[in-house]
């Protein structure tokens, strides 16, 4: 299977067990890179899900002690085919890797705060829905959905799973929470 999508667009594919093996190899360039900045960095989003259709676009997720100190390495990254593109949300730096010329990524790379609100919900959302598959195939089909109705409008396509996550990620907490005090 290809891994990529042109920005904007939505296509599902099939789990892919060649992803965790995309992930990786990423993960080893942040970690040569950013060694000392780095607290943990994990495989994120619907493609570490391991019973569900995803847009073939890796999600890794970087914990840090301090954003302000990421910028220092945006030259060493970009040498790697890793692209800064700024604050995509609060708390959090997005980079991408990808093919820059025909608009096309194959990775998301987001990073926050290390064992922030935004790191225990990327960390926990992906538990979850590897944990309770019956929920995990409800967010396929929401997302299956969606696919169909915003094709080319991932922007519509990723609103319309807001309220789906907020309610996993309530869930997760819980989950996660009860896990701790067994």
């Amino acid at each position: 299977m290809a891994l990529g999508l042109r920005r904007g667009t939505v296509k599902l594919e099939p789990h892919d067990s060649s992803w965790e093996e995309e992930a990786e190899k990423v993960i080893s360039v942040w970690k040569r890179i950013l060694n000392e900045e780095i607290m943990d960095i994990q495989h994120v989003g619907s493609t570490a899900i391991q019973t569900i259709m995803a847009k073939p676009i890796i999600d890794i997720a970087v914990g840090v002690k301090d954003l302000t100190q990421i910028a220092i390495y945006h030259e060493k990254l970009e040498e790697e085919g890793i692209y800064d593109r700024g604050s995509d949300v609060d708390g959090q730096r997005l980079y991408v890797c990808g093919n820059l010329f025909d608009d096309t990524r194959t990775h998301h790379i987001h990073v926050v705060k290390w064992n922030g609100t935004e790191w225990n919900n990327y960390l926990n959302f992906r538990d979850y829905l590897n944990f309770n598959t019956e929920m995990a195939l409800q967010y396929q089909k929401l997302k299956q959905e969606l696919e169909r109705a915003y094709k080319n409008d991932r922007n519509a396509y990723t609103q319309g799973k807001q309220d789906f996550i907020n309610e996993v990620l309530k869930l997760a907490g819980i989950w996660e929470r009860e896990k701790r005090t067994r």
